[in-house]
């Protein structure tokens, strides 16, 4: 495996206007995606947000530190040639809402999804003549096609940068409604979060906390931000 690693050979990186949006010039270079296709973004607010992390890197590059510009690179390279196929894929998310699928027992849990996730699924129902509806238990039980198709719609009116800001949001959670409560701003994206995690929280208060589980948790929770960060840099 080579050991080469691309180096800084930069002194500065502006965002500059181009085409219809916006690019980060390295000095007068423009840069390009993996794919080597011109990386041009909708924002002068994403491109300046790109242009901070290639200014931060050092001596060498490191791409994890690097999360605008990945997912900049990932909607020009992977959404936008199968904007329709992505869009579908998430679009079944709403067919299996975790939102949904509800515990029978104990009656604590029960009442703790109840009022956690009621409110978003009614607000769904109310602002998108979607409902969607809960089932106790683990069996598939499939939704109205007429909510799923509105919802689906939502999906298509977006741009590759929205729609790639919008596949974390709703996969990480395993939930659209929490995703869609996300870009609606109906609550703090950490809240929403955690809301995604009840389940959890109450087998952590049963049998106690499991370190590599929280870990990994806060490793998508961070993610689940930065896709709300990035969906919004995408519309400034």
């Amino acid at each position: 495996m080579s050991d080469w690693k691309m180096k800084r050979f930069w002194q500065k990186a502006t965002a500059v206007e181009a085409g219809n949006g916006f690019t980060v010039h390295l000095d007068a270079r423009p840069i390009r995606t993996p794919g080597k296709a011109p990386l041009i973004v909708p924002t002068q607010a994403m491109a300046q947000a790109m242009a901070l992390e290639w200014d931060a890197q050092e001596k060498e590059i490191n791409p994890n530190t690097m999360p605008v510009t990945r997912s900049a690179n990932s909607a020009v390279d992977k959404v936008t040639p199968q904007f329709g196929a992505v869009a579908d894929m998430l679009a079944e998310y709403a067919g299996t809402d975790l939102l949904c699928y509800r515990a029978d027992q104990p009656a604590e849990l029960v009442a703790r999804q109840a009022e956690a996730w009621d409110p978003l699924l009614k607000w769904c129902a109310d602002e998108f003549q979607a409902p969607l509806e809960p089932v106790s238990g683990v069996m598939f039980a499939a939704q109205q096609e007429s909510s799923l198709a509105k919802l689906r719609a939502l999906l298509h009116t977006m741009s590759p940068f929205e729609l790639t800001g919008m596949h974390d949001l709703i996969t990480l959670p395993g939930s659209f409604v929490i995703g869609l409560a996300a870009i609606h701003n109906r609550a703090d994206p950490y809240e929403l979060w955690e809301l995604s995690r009840l389940d959890e929280r109450y087998q952590q208060e049963q049998w106690g906390r499991d370190d590599e589980a929280e870990e990994m948790a806060e490793t998508k929770r961070n993610a689940f931000k930065h896709a709300f960060d990035f969906y919004n840099l995408s519309r400034i």
